[in-house]
């Protein structure tokens, strides 16, 4: 979440008024991600999530998201739900920008997680995989390797600038991925993004997940990897293998991974961290600034490209 697009009282309250929420309160925006604009709102109907799609999104993908967030609430997956307008619309527009409302998820993000956390996220993600394997709408992964491909285009020329060698070394990646990447595993609906500011609990208790706005059509091994990438590893860059084999025992309790997806694992996991690397770099080296934009380093997945590089097993991620 991010605040890129202001919005001005007037304007809010005007756009409040097609929705079933009551009047204004309060509200403020949310620092934190990057991808969207987003408030936290107080009205006298309740809180909510205010998110003002920016340009990475598209509104054509918008029901999509929407739908499945519907979707897998009714089938036992806590998630926000899209609050919908007077007319039965769930999208609207503010400040120039397609707009909706989303309901307040209580529950807070973990800066430190723990093992126990990771094998809730485990079992959270799987059952994720489960649930959306009826949903029938479907939308490709933008950000699979073509849309890695578009990302480096539009930063390769400076990437030495962040780290001398960089464009050699994901060059050589790009090579490696074109030839080695992993085909016919099983997929489905994926969340993609899954990262711990996407996750919140109560106490030791995981009480829901949000931002779907990746959310796609790809294999569900990578979206464990994914997961590999975001709860498992440390400050200082290690690779904490307790946590790691703490997600994959929880993962597997709910589905258990095919011998196919087990061995791609440390090529998704690779990919995966180029994935996550390229759009930091490019918001690094491209997006816009400001106090309530907060842009992340891309150094901290280069060294995960690394770590993965030198994995020879899944064993080595704690895969049992």
């Amino acid at each position: 979440m991010a605040v890129y697009t202001d919005v001005s009282e007037g304007e809010l309250e005007a756009f409040l008024r097609h929705y079933p929420v009551g009047s204004l309160l309060s509200y403020k925006g949310i620092a934190e991600g990057t991808e969207n604009s987003n408030f936290l709102l107080h009205t006298t109907g309740g809180t909510y999530i205010l998110t003002l799609y920016e340009k990475r999104v598209e509104r054509a993908d918008l029901p999509f998201f929407l739908g499945l967030m519907d979707h897998l609430a009714k089938k036992g997956i806590s998630c926000p739900l899209p609050v919908h307008r007077q007319g039965g619309e769930m999208i609207g527009e503010l400040a120039g920008r397609p707009a909706v409302i989303i309901t307040f998820l209580e529950g807070m993000w973990l800066r430190r997680p723990r093992a126990a956390h990771c094998r809730e996220v485990g079992r959270a993600l799987a059952a994720l995989h489960l649930a959306g394997a009826d949903f029938t709408m479907t939308r490709p992964n933008a950000l699979a390797i073509d849309g890695w491909r578009k990302l480096w285009d539009g930063c390769r020329e400076r990437a030495d600038e962040v780290e001398p060698g960089l464009a050699a070394e994901v060059d050589a990646d790009f090579a490696l991925f074109a030839r080695d990447w992993p085909k016919d595993l099983p997929c489905g609906i994926i969340h993609a993004d899954l990262f711990p500011d996407n996750v919140f609990f109560l106490g030791e208790k995981l009480s829901g997940l949000i931002d779907f706005y990746f959310a796609c059509n790809d294999f569900y091994a990578y979206d464990l990897a994914t997961c590999l990438n975001a709860w498992c590893f440390e400050k200082d860059f290690s690779f904490n293998l307790t946590k790691g084999a703490a997600l994959l025992e929880g993962y597997q309790s709910v589905r258990q991974l095919s011998q196919a997806e087990k061995a791609a694992l440390p090529m998704l996991a690779r990919g995966s961290a180029l994935r996550f690397m390229l759009t930091r770099l490019y918001d690094w080296l491209n997006g816009p600034g400001g106090d309530l934009v907060m842009k992340r380093d891309p150094t901290e997945y280069i060294r995960r490209m690394r770590f993965h590089r030198a994995i020879r097993s899944p064993s080595e991620y704690g895969l049992q």
